[in-house]
């Protein structure tokens, strides 16, 4: 078993759990309770020039597969408030709570705390978790292109727009990209860590994000440590960049965040 499918295994089986404890209609009624969705695709820079030359996507997270324990985050919202204050363009959060250590508490909490738009990040495989999103008061999910078929990613993204969402749909692969446009994903992550070995090899990222069309917002995840990093993406065509392990792992992350945008905006694309 991979690790993907070790996690979404877990993932199903919480799942189920919460389905017993919260039905789809009393989602449905939250969802409609829920202020307007927030314009994730615009602030991500999508439909006109990004005059800011780099987006950053910062993340609440505590742990990830990969590294083990990052960082105790006992107050997430004081963490959003910061990346808010750095000049984030979306804060993502982690409601995974087996590998991740996230919930949809932190996704409240969270959304209470700013105003920016929030992405509920965890590994979505069944539309309850879509409404689930919505209910909370997410603007953007994740949908990861190898947890799904291709029905499956049709049939998400159908959902997602008809609740006002926007979707960052995870690619890792030339195949999967090919996937995403044909499914008319508008931003398509490139996230560079192998999901079978957890390996980051930042070089996949550039030919993957030259097959994304115009008109899209290409995210690059996973494998930002530091300004060179950041630089790199920047070059290579990325309209924003997802970080969650620098960030947490800083004592001033307002700063580092501030300093990451600044350049991004020096760096001109690869031409």
């Amino acid at each position: 078993m991979s690790v993907l499918e070790d996690i979404i295994a877990g993932v199903r089986e919480d799942l189920e759990r919460r389905k017993q404890s919260v039905s789809l209609d009393t989602l449905r009624d939250l969802a409609q309770q829920q202020a307007p969705v927030r314009d994730a695709f615009a602030a991500l820079g999508g439909g006109s020039a990004n005059t800011s030359g780099l987006s950053v996507i910062a993340e609440v997270k505590r742990r990830s597969p990969s590294k083990g324990a990052l960082a105790p985050i006992a107050d997430p919202a004081a963490l959003a408030a910061e990346y808010q204050a750095g000049g984030a363009a979306v804060i993502s959060v982690l409601t995974e709570q087996r590998r991740f250590g996230g919930s949809l508490a932190d996704l409240d909490a969270v959304r209470a705390a700013v105003e920016l738009p929030v992405l509920r990040k965890d590994f979505t495989v069944d539309p309850y978790q879509i409404w689930e999103a919505r209910a909370h008061g997410a603007d953007l999910i994740l949908l990861i292109v190898a947890a799904l078929t291709d029905e499956e990613l049709a049939e998400f993204l159908d959902l997602a727009a008809r609740l006002g969402l926007h979707c960052l749909v995870e690619t890792h692969t030339a195949e999967e990209v090919e996937r995403a446009i044909a499914a008319g994903a508008r931003i398509i992550g490139v996230n560079v860590r192998n999901l079978k070995t957890l390996d980051v090899d930042r070089s996949v990222f550039a030919p993957l994000a030259a097959a994304i069309p115009a008109g899209c917002v290409v995210v690059a995840e996973s494998g930002v440590r530091d300004l060179e990093d950041v630089s790199a993406y920047a070059a290579a065509g990325a309209s924003a960049i997802l970080v969650g392990e620098a960030l947490v792992r800083t004592d001033s992350p307002r700063e580092l965040l501030a300093t990451f945008k600044a350049v991004g905006a020096a760096t001109l694309p690869a031409t």
